[in-house]
């Protein structure tokens, strides 16, 4: 999977956070997990953006790691709504789906990349960018 790829599915998961955030009830508990959704649902897109334009292998890991700190976060939100009923269960599953997947593709490129910390960057390798 090439950054293009991965950007799309990051601002494909940004859009259908925030359509979900708005079948959300009109409740005192529900909008408190909206909140939460819509901000750690919709930042990964803008983290990772930020992250192919990194300046060094290290600031790609810590803006990465902060990809995979926002997509856990967004995973657990779901977890949440899902668990209060706030909406049906099959409006969630495809999303969570794609949570689960986002968290395993961005652990392993931080794990991946740290773990090639400090050897040198070929020229065909400026960074280690997602592939699958």
């Amino acid at each position: 999977m090439d950054a293009d790829e991965l950007s799309g599915r990051l601002l494909e998961f940004a859009v259908r956070t925030m359509d979900l955030v708005e079948a959300l009830p009109h409740k005192k508990t529900a909008t408190h997990c909206a909140n939460q959704l819509l901000r750690s649902g919709t930042s990964p897109g803008a983290n990772y953006e930020e992250a192919i334009g990194a300046e060094s292998r290290e600031d790609f890991i810590h803006k990465c790691a902060v990809v995979l700190k926002e997509l856990r976060e967004s995973r657990y939100w779901l977890r949440v709504v899902l668990r209060k009923e706030f909406v049906r269960a099959e409006r969630l599953t495809a999303l969570v789906t794609e949570a689960d997947e986002l968290v395993r593709i961005f652990s392993k490129t931080v794990s991946t990349t740290r773990s090639r910390r400090h050897s040198p960057c070929s020229r065909n390798e400026s960074l280690d960018r997602p592939s699958m």
